[in-house]
């Protein structure tokens, strides 16, 4: 049955593509596709031949596909963008963050590295202003007490007064201040064990994992899992003298130095500005499982997946580049944030290296969201070769084909061109209804095995 209340142009163009002849094999392409909402479009070809025969093991070719194109998953890990790829990019890095802190054979992370000193720390922005927000009293500083879907929550108590410049240069300058912290984190460790900062080399590593997100008042803040493994990373044990607790006093110490500070030089009409992080620093050691006031593996890496899909869209921006201010009007961005998007505008003639219109979008932050040290786990470009190999020996199988790696007798041959992306109007709400279906069977499948190890615990 067709859905009803669609825009009658919209469920034309649906009953269009439901009812066209190729229609079982543009689903076809859109399930493997994961139900993706902006799909790349390929036009090609592929020969599989013997090299000593010169027969043809199998040829595939577009020119009979729906519309002479192959459709793949665009990839992209905005959720605000595409849900089902940001779902899978969601899972790659829940994986990638609990490898590194439970381990994992066959990611080349070995079980050991759940002893070694670990916590999960966050790192938040000072204050620009008094905001709404909901305190422990219930109450906030305007008399009200907040929903938890208020969309006042976040916003200034006093937006003429809020500092709006000092917040998107904070933002804008988080990455370079991670990078200050972790440098100075290192000196710290060194010191706490009577060691040089080479020496410290030769016996210890620091590993981490981080995140960012947007709080709502618009300002960007960094969870991260900060790890101290052996020399040679998660696979040598760390000195006896590394402890969770030298771990916590040393963060703390790295977070409030005056190195991890960035001086921001005054401007015409600007004060000079000294950014660091703000006094909200929450440290929580990482637990194997539940331990009441600690956090679990699952914990963390759930927690970390999660905010990987998001980004400023999440306070009312745009998810892309903005071309100009009028286009806040027609997208009907809220005050706080078109304030917030202004005040990029003001600063980027009297910044030009920071580049504050070209990341106005993302409120003035022009880090990657989701970073990790090169020896904390796996990497997410090795996740996805899995599912490739994968996926390509199922097809293989399927069609009885040798595999090409292991087979030097055995060519491939392929030509692949662009041909666009996205779908068409009627072809959206089909590709966002298998989406939905393959979610829930997604969602079924997690729910019987949580059920099954549940039996398998009570039972022992």
């Amino acid at each position: 049955m067709a859905p009803t209340g669609l825009d009658p142009t919209i469920l034309r163009d649906l009953l269009r593509v439901a009812g066209a002849p190729d229609y079982h094999r543009w689903e076809d392409q859109i399930h493997r596709a994961g139900g993706c909402a902006s799909p790349v479009h390929l036009r090609g070809w592929t020969a599989v031949k013997d090299k000593t025969t010169g027969e043809t093991l199998h040829a595939y070719t577009t020119a009979d596909e729906p519309g002479g194109r192959l459709r793949i998953a665009c990839g992209n890990r905005r959720a605000s963008r595409c849900q089902p790829c940001a779902t899978v990019y969601a899972g790659d890095t829940y994986h990638l963050i609990r490898a590194g802190l439970a381990g994992d054979d066959a990611k080349g992370i070995p079980g050991a590295v759940r002893d070694h000193p670990r916590v999960f720390a966050t790192f938040t922005a000072p204050s620009f202003g008094p905001v709404h927000n909901q305190p422990d009293t219930g109450r906030c500083r305007c008399g009200t007490t907040h929903s938890d879907n208020d969309p006042a929550l976040g916003t200034p108590l006093n937006p003429e007064t809020y500092d709006y410049a000092s917040a998107v240069l904070f933002n804008n300058h988080a990455g370079e201040l991670y990078i200050r912290f972790t440098n100075r984190l290192r000196r710290e460790i060194a010191a706490r064990a009577g060691l040089s900062q080479r020496a410290l080399a030769d016996v210890a590593c620091l590993s981490y994992g981080k995140v960012a997100e947007f709080q709502k008042r618009g300002a960007v803040h960094f969870h991260a899992v900060i790890r101290i493994d052996g020399p040679e990373g998660p696979d040598t044990s760390p000195p006896a003298w590394a402890t969770t607790t030298l771990l916590d006093d040393a963060i703390r110490a790295a977070a409030t130095h005056a190195y991890t500070t960035i001086n921001v030089p005054a401007a015409d009409g600007q004060p000079a500005r000294a950014l660091r992080w703000g006094t909200q620093l929450d440290i929580r050691p990482i637990r194997a499982f539940d331990a009441g006031t600690d956090i679990t593996e699952q914990a963390v890496a759930a927690y970390v997946a999660k905010y990987a899909t998001k980004a400023a869209e999440t306070t009312g921006t745009l998810d892309r580049r903005i071309g100009e201010l009028a286009e806040l009007d027609r997208h009907g961005v809220p005050d706080h944030a078109r304030r917030l998007i202004q005040a990029c505008w003001d600063l980027d003639g009297l910044y030009p290296d920071r580049r504050l219109w070209a990341w106005a979008h993302m409120l003035g932050f022009r880090g990657h969201f989701s970073t990790k040290s090169r020896r904390y786990s796996t990497t997410l470009g090795t996740l996805r070769q899995i599912r490739a190999d994968y996926r390509a020996a199922q097809q293989r199988d399927a069609l009885g084909l040798p595999d090409y790696d292991q087979d030097p007798t055995v060519l491939v041959l392929a030509d692949w061109q662009y041909a666009g992306h996205g779908h068409t109007p009627g072809e959206s709400v089909l590709a966002a209804s298998i989406a939905r279906d393959l979610q829930l069977n997604r969602d079924t499948a997690r729910e019987a095995l949580r059920d099954q190890l549940a039996l398998e615990g009570a039972a022992a």
